[in-house]
């Protein structure tokens, strides 16, 4: 069967949105897991034949089973497919996916190695490993550096417009003014944060090598002299995982869940952060380019729409989705081992793909704003009860117990200007610097030390 063209493939990941997904083809297609499983089957047999009493192997026998995979291709690939599905060179059909590997690598070892490859394994034992070869990287160098990237943007972001003043809105109401920038470098500070979980989590992705039951039973009745737990701890950490110690015939999976969670807390961050731009767009504090040539409205001409964070809160939404399915998903097994899980993780690169679509999203529609002061400021001018709370505080000090209730009177539920303020300084029993201080009261200058928080980035 040939590859669907973009337009006819099932999932938009492959069709619409491919030019976004693929740089994930290597981590998270079938042929990358082929190619990862062949890696696992070569190198545990390598290890094997580094044991005593098992097959000597010289340095091109190894050379050329390590080429299995190194080289591993398109034809490998489409040669491991026929394998499964309908035979090959002599080899009945399998219709299992692991012994098409088993039976691919015998065509690289010499005849004498053979009985050695896949030797006291289950098909769990090459899987999860080999996903975790592919994740760990997927994750590393697709993932972060595109989350790393958002978070400069929004830390130079905050850095350029740390002194704009804004006005800030709680439960959506008018509240104590801000700046842009410090609203920002909320963000990149939380997305930083987030960033360090995954890696984190990434890190410590670990491997499991036991068995069928997890009890290196076929190992163990084969050569009862070799330490299993230790051989099979040496040799997860030299793939770069972690070992699991205890398991059944499956990885628990925990590892995995970590993962998942630490990703959709940076999806949270940017589902945020979309939200929040939008609504600045919406009410015109953030203005976008209107990209020439690109239509906003298929009936409105005159609109530019915040699509770019629309969509990316559409992908982050459906990850977080998948994200949380996976991790409930794949860290259950009845008793042993069910197969329930193996479809499962087949949909871990969707929810990767999301992801990464997402971040792409975010990043051109931030490249796409731009601040609208004159608005920020008339918006501030014309909301002068926010100084409300800078007045209260400053009489509190000065011993006014009825400070709170006095502004209160003045403007709870009401329209008022900055005139209407200066009236009741000029009523007050306070002494003249203090009346000096409440007249030069601004909603734009009472912003705090939100310029400075800026720094903490």
């Amino acid at each position: 069967m040939t590859d669907r063209p973009a337009l006819a493939a099932v999932s938009p990941l492959d069709g619409r949105y491919a030019r976004y997904t693929e740089p994930l083809v290597e981590y998270a297609s079938e042929s990358a897991l082929m190619r990862a499983r062949v890696r696992v089957e070569v190198e545990y047999l390598l290890a094997l034949a580094d044991l005593a009493d098992t097959v000597d192997l010289d340095r091109t026998e190894r050379e050329d089973l390590r080429d299995a995979y190194e080289s591993f291709d398109a034809e490998d690939a489409a040669i491991l497919k026929r394998l499964e599905t309908e035979g090959w060179k002599g080899y009945a059909a399998t219709n299992h996916d692991v012994k098409a590997v088993e039976y691919f690598v015998r065509e690289h070892a010499p005849e004498r190695a053979r009985s050695l490859i896949h030797f006291g394994l289950t098909s769990e034992d090459v899987n999860n490993l080999a996903q975790r070869l592919l994740l760990a990287p997927a994750v590393e160098e697709v993932l972060v550096p595109a989350l790393r990237d958002l978070r400069d943007t929004l830390a130079d972001t905050a850095r350029e417009h740390r002194d704009l003043p804004m006005l800030a809105h709680t439960h959506g109401q008018p509240a104590t003014p801000t700046t842009y920038g410090k609203e920002m470098a909320v963000f990149a500070s939380r997305l930083g944060r987030a960033i360090g979980e995954v890696e984190r989590a990434a890190e410590g992705l670990t491997g499991k090598l036991a068995g069928a039951s997890g009890t290196y039973a076929a190992h163990r009745v084969a050569y009862p002299d070799v330490d299993w737990p230790a051989f099979s701890r040496t040799f997860v950490e030299s793939l770069g995982l972690h070992h699991r110690d205890l398991s059944t015939q499956v990885n628990p999976c925990d590892d995995l869940q970590t993962l998942f969670d630490a990703l959709r807390n940076a999806n949270n961050v940017l589902l945020d952060l979309d939200r929040d731009v939008w609504l600045y767009v919406s009410r015109r504090y953030l203005g976008q380019e209107a990209a020439a040539g690109e239509t906003g409205s298929s009936t409105m001409p005159h609109k530019v729409n915040p699509i770019d964070f629309e969509n990316s809160e559409g992908n982050l939404s459906k990850a977080n989705s998948d994200l949380v399915f996976l991790g409930d998903y794949v860290t259950t097994s009845r008793l042993q081992r069910d197969l329930s899980d193996s479809t499962v993780k087949r949909n871990i690169g969707s929810a990767l793909a999301h992801c990464l679509i997402a971040y792409g999203k975010t990043a051109t529609g931030l490249a796409k704003v731009t601040p609208n002061e004159q608005v920020m400021r008339e918006d501030l001018d014309s909301t002068p009860e926010v100084i409300g709370e800078a007045v209260q505080t400053i009489l509190r000090r000065e011993g006014h117990d009825d400070a709170y209730e006095r502004v209160k009177e003045l403007t709870r539920g009401k329209r008022v200007t900055l005139a209407d303020f200066r009236d009741l300084f000029d009523d007050l029993d306070v002494d003249e610097s203090v009346r000096e201080e409440l007249h030069a009261l601004t909603p734009a200058g009472y912003t705090g030390l939100a310029s400075d928080l800026v720094n903490e980035l």
